[in-house]
């Protein structure tokens, strides 16, 4: 298979995202990676290269600080356009960027088209827990939401448990304040009402602050504007706690033999905390495989996000989402709620 890679994506240069290419490709046998922008410029930082690592001109570059506008149409030159049109036109298979998320999530979705029945893409990131990572969604996206679309989250959360726990029945968990019906906002509210309504998904009710982090829920659901305050506080938590493990263990001569005895164990602490040990989050909902990372993202950031473009494309995630978003149960459900949304 092959996957676009929008090379002059992120804070922190080109080199980083050809190193991370070069990685994948090393662990990968039989992947192409197709590196998108100003094509001397990738010629002279790729060197040699590599049979299965590719460059398409694309001169013109799209800057970090970009908004969502109606000018990124017309951008078809540009680094990130060229990168997700590649698969549009079957020319690659995924397409991954650490440039602007905005221009990347509206770019995304101006060329590759929304699934049947859903209104509003989400982003879906992992956040560590106890146990096996859970799945949030949406982290960003869709600040304001409806109950239609905290559904259409949770039906995409459980198509992408699938894919990415392969876990037949995942268990999905609404945020709320509490865990009694009566409990939460008239958004949770009536969402919890729908998400009950549907038996082919394992819907285990609210999900309270305090279980975030326990493992007990393998995706969980929320507008963006609360994913996006969780995916922080998880990243913020994350850096606190190991900086407070490096000043405890800096701060005397036991600590110091401390670490010198702890360190191999602290080893897979700090890799589950690393938010690039997970790569990029997919935006889901969309016709294809769109994979957005992490402006400061490293070169094992996008090696990673690699890896998850070539799992989803290989396990076929767009279109479990399409099974998802048509069990029976949801016959006339979408048009009630929200109106003919593909009008």
């Amino acid at each position: 298979m092959r996957i676009s890679l929008d090379a002059f994506g992120g804070d922190l240069g080109p080199e980083v995202n050809i190193r991370g290419a070069q990685e994948f490709l090393k662990e990968s046998s039989q992947a192409e990676v197709v590196l998108t922008g100003p094509e001397e410029k990738l010629k002279k930082l790729v060197g040699a290269g590599s049979p299965r690592l590719h460059i398409i001109d694309a001169p013109e570059l799209i800057p970090m600080a970009e908004k969502a506008s109606a000018n990124l149409r017309h951008k078809k030159d540009s680094s990130l356009y060229k990168c997700i049109d590649l698969a549009v036109q079957n020319k690659t298979d995924a397409c991954v960027s650490a440039g602007s998320s905005a221009a990347m999530m509206a770019l995304s979705l101006l060329l590759m088209k929304r699934i049947k029945y859903v209104e509003r893409p989400a982003l879906v990131t992992p956040v560590p827990t106890l146990k096996e990572p859970t799945y949030c969604l949406d982290m960003g996206a869709n600040v304001d939401c409806k109950p239609i679309h905290l559904l259409h989250f949770a039906l995409m959360g459980h198509a992408y448990a699938q894919v990415i726990k392969s876990i037949d029945r995942p268990r999905i968990g609404l945020i709320s304040n509490g865990e009694e019906d009566t409990k939460g906002n008239e958004l949770t509210r009536e969402t919890h009402q729908l998400l009950k309504s549907i038996p082919e998904i394992n819907y285990s009710g609210y999900c309270e602050g305090r279980d975030i982090f326990t493992g007990e829920f393998d995706v969980i659901v929320c507008d963006g504007f609360v994913g996006n305050v969780i995916l922080k506080t998880a990243e913020g938590l994350g850096e606190t706690l190991m900086g407070l493990l490096k000043e405890s263990f800096s701060s005397s001569l036991a600590g110091k033999l401390g670490y010198l005895l702890a360190r191999n164990s602290l080893r897979p602490l700090k890799k589950k905390l690393d938010y690039a040990e997970y790569g990029g989050a997919p935006l889901l909902g969309i016709g294809g495989i769109s994979i957005i990372c992490h402006g400061r993202s490293t070169a094992t950031a996008i090696k990673n996000a690699l890896h998850a473009a070539e799992k989803n494309y290989k396990e076929g995630l767009v279109e479990k989402l399409e099974c998802a978003m048509n069990f029976k149960s949801l016959e006339g459900t979408h048009i009630k709620a929200s109106g003919d949304i593909n009008s």
